[in-house]
């Protein structure tokens, strides 16, 4: 289907109200509804549903179009309404909350978002449904594959902010989606109940990607064309703070990345460092790598500790409240876990430290000096880890309680 340049933006459009959409009969259920999130968009917004409502007469579809508005205070309702859309009004201000209000209202079997602004093209909507049709849960638009008109998108965004979080989001999720921020695409809805999205902005683009990849959904990418929106104001976009709402909720949904890795590197290279240079005679005063350094690596190992920690906990959290978000690791190791095998180990790294600073703190008694201030240090080191894996285990099974009906006795 060839791509059409986007009409001229009309405030007074339409000036003819469209044939009203039927609603939708048992015999003969929807299958599109196209959702339009908007807000203050008179300009352009009439001419989106009236794009969107002729191709679906073009090309035979059953459908509707819903416009889900966000508390627009000019024209917006009026105009869209006039258009034959049907107006949906959701009072939580974003991006997100819209564009769920317009999911939850969709009576299609397949729905397909895309702004009000016509920066999209809503004549080029066969390639969606045929994917659609064809098996595909959830169809994304490519800008960046496809063409972007000049004055359609700001360098920045182009070049650096969209593929830099799109190849970010792939890293992190193992998954093929190039553009993950376009604002055009398709899915089914049954697909969209599966996923319990929740975020409330921008970064809702991002959340549909993450949790379709994980539930293991088909996603197909199509190029398509970005044209410059019809707005004589600014879009409603923030480019470093929404790129930021984008980036943490990224980090947020992947505590292996954020808390685990980091933790486990910092742990392992202090203790390790630490080892060799006792082994190698260091520890002293008087050595190059003295309490100085081994006090930092020190505080290294438990920092690292502590952000393995969290990470576990995040981790068990999401596995716990959100199905998407289910780790077959989590579900083995809780498997083995209990609160009497985590005090064991806690208790046998303290017993550790314990071994190594006893003999120090005999001597210190005894002469009131410490001989060996580098053992000194990795014996404290060691009883801190012990005690934090103590309490931690405690922590876990706190947590754990309402599972317990889920164990052997």
């Amino acid at each position: 289907m060839s791509l059409s340049a986007p009409a001229l933006p009309n405030p007074n459009f339409p000036s003819q109200p469209l044939e009203r959409q039927v609603p939708a009969v048992d015999s003969d259920p929807l299958e599109l509804t196209i959702v339009m999130p908007c807000l203050n968009e008179e300009l352009t917004v009439g001419t989106c549903v009236e794009k969107a409502l002729r191709s679906l007469r073009e090309l035979g579809i059953r459908g509707e179009v819903i416009v889900s508005d966000n508390g627009s205070t000019d024209r917006s309702v009026e105009i869209a309404e006039a258009a034959g859309a049907r107006v949906v009004h959701q009072t939580c201000k974003g991006y997100g909350n819209a564009l769920r209000k317009g999911f939850e209202e969709a009576g299609g079997k397949f729905v397909i978002m895309g702004d009000a602004d016509d920066s999209y093209d809503f004549t080029d909507l066969e390639r969606f449904v045929v994917l659609l049709r064809s098996g595909a849960d959830m169809v994304m638009g490519n800008r960046l594959s496809g063409e972007i008109k000049p004055g359609a998108m700001p360098w920045h965004h182009r070049w650096v902010g969209n593929p830099a979080l799109s190849a970010f989001l792939r890293i992190l999720f193992r998954t093929s989606v190039s553009d993950s921020h376009c604002g055009m695409r398709g899915l089914r809805r049954d697909a969209y109940h599966r996923l319990g999205l929740q975020m409330p902005g921008m970064e809702f683009a991002s959340e549909m990607v993450i949790k379709a990849t994980l539930a293991g959904l088909t996603i197909v990418e199509i190029p398509i064309v970005l044209w410059p929106d019809g707005r004589n104001r600014p879009p409603h976009l923030r480019s470093f703070r929404d790129g930021w709402r984008h980036l943490r909720f990224m980090l947020m949904c992947c505590p292996a990345f954020l808390f685990v890795l980091p933790g486990l590197f910092l742990t392992v290279l202090a203790i390790t460092a630490m080892i060799i240079a006792l082994v190698a005679g260091h520890g002293m005063y008087d050595r190059a790598l003295g309490p100085n350094f081994l006090t930092g690596v020190s505080l290294l190992s438990v920092t690292g500790s502590h952000l393995m920690y969290f990470g576990f906990l995040a981790k068990l959290y999401s596995h716990r409240m959100d199905h998407i978000f289910a780790d077959p690791k989590i579900a083995w190791l809780m498997r083995y876990f209990t609160l009497e095998r985590g005090i064991m180990f806690g208790l046998g790294v303290f017993l550790a430290g314990l071994a190594c600073a006893a003999p120090v703190l005999i001597r210190w008694i005894q002469t009131q000096g410490v001989n060996s201030p580098g053992l000194w240090i990795l014996g404290a080191t060691l009883i801190t880890l012990g005690l934090e894996a103590v309490f931690g285990s405690f922590l876990i099974a706190v947590l754990e309680l309402k599972h317990e009906s889920q164990r052997t006795a």
